[in-house]
């Protein structure tokens, strides 16, 4: 039997992710090399794991089982590479679009004052762990809780809601947006890992629609572009300057809650100063 740990990632990105396309995505491969790895797998367990669609796809019974082993394996080398790096140098954080935002800076500088023998690495991720599960990140930056057992999600502030629109729109010329503003237009969102979706708007005065992006780039290339409007925190505001997009805060939207997440049995002292570290930055005064 030859499984390789590729096969494994591979089948768990398509189950996480529900797309082979977004699988590949997270991976930064090709569809075609996650559908090879699907197949290479099945073919070396002699097991039909996946039952595929036109589609979609569902686990097969047994493929339930693989799948929950699949993650267990991926899991325990997770857990060695993490000990492996608390003898190194360097205290690994992932982030999808904007880490800690104007804060960033500052929060870099008391970590090199308090550890100046471990480098403060960010580390950006798409991954709906924010790089804990596949071992890229010891502690993720979310701006949402993780929900799965083996993470545990600690909030460290809150953020306010930034609009982003295109410089030339007619609403850039406010100081001030609210979310009235956005009605009968169209919203790009980050499903997978964002945090603005149409439960935001009462029903009277929700957009026109929602347009789905992967990633930071994609997000802010529709905007500038004047093909939609964004919402996002103030981290992304202040980290993603773009020419031909203006942010604007908006006053009634709910603020964004800040989690930092990192695997349950962790004890790392590390993440412990920097979680403390980060909670201290989004204290006010």
């Amino acid at each position: 039997m030859n499984v390789e740990l590729r096969y494994l990632r591979a089948l768990v990105a398509v189950v996480d992710a529900e797309t082979f396309t977004d699988a590949a995505i997270e991976l930064g491969t090709s569809q075609a090399a996650v559908s090879r790895s699907i197949a290479a797998l099945e073919q070396a367990l002699g097991l039909r794991i996946l039952q595929r669609t036109t589609r979609s796809f569902t686990p097969t019974p047994v493929g339930e089982r693989i799948i929950a082993h699949a993650r267990r394996v991926l899991d325990e080398l997770a857990l060695l590479e993490r000990v492996a790096g608390d003898h190194g140098s360097e205290l690994r954080v992932g982030y999808a679009w904007s880490a800690l935002g104007r804060r960033t800076i500052a929060l870099q500088r008391q970590w090199e004052e308090l550890h100046p023998d471990v480098s403060l690495v960010w580390v950006q991720s798409n991954a709906p762990s924010g790089g804990l599960a596949d071992g890229s990140a010891d502690v993720a930056v979310r701006r949402r809780p993780l929900t799965e057992g083996r993470f545990t999600s600690t909030p460290i502030g809150a953020e306010a809601r930034f609009a982003a629109l295109a410089a030339s729109d007619p609403l850039a010329r406010r100081r001030v947006l609210r979310m009235a503003d956005f009605a009968g237009r169209t919203i790009a969102v980050d499903r997978r890992i964002g945090t603005t979706s149409e439960e935001l708007w009462p029903e009277e005065s929700r957009p026109a629609g929602f347009r789905p992006v992967q990633g930071v780039d994609e997000w802010l290339t529709l905007i500038s572009t004047g093909q939609a409007l964004g919402m996002s925190s103030e981290a992304t505001a202040a980290q993603n300057p773009r020419p031909g997009v203006a942010y604007r805060p908006v006053r009634d939207a709910p603020p964004i809650e800040v989690f930092l997440a990192c695997w349950r049995d962790d004890p790392s002292p590390l993440v412990a100063d920097f979680i403390r570290l980060a909670r201290e930055a989004y204290a006010p005064g």
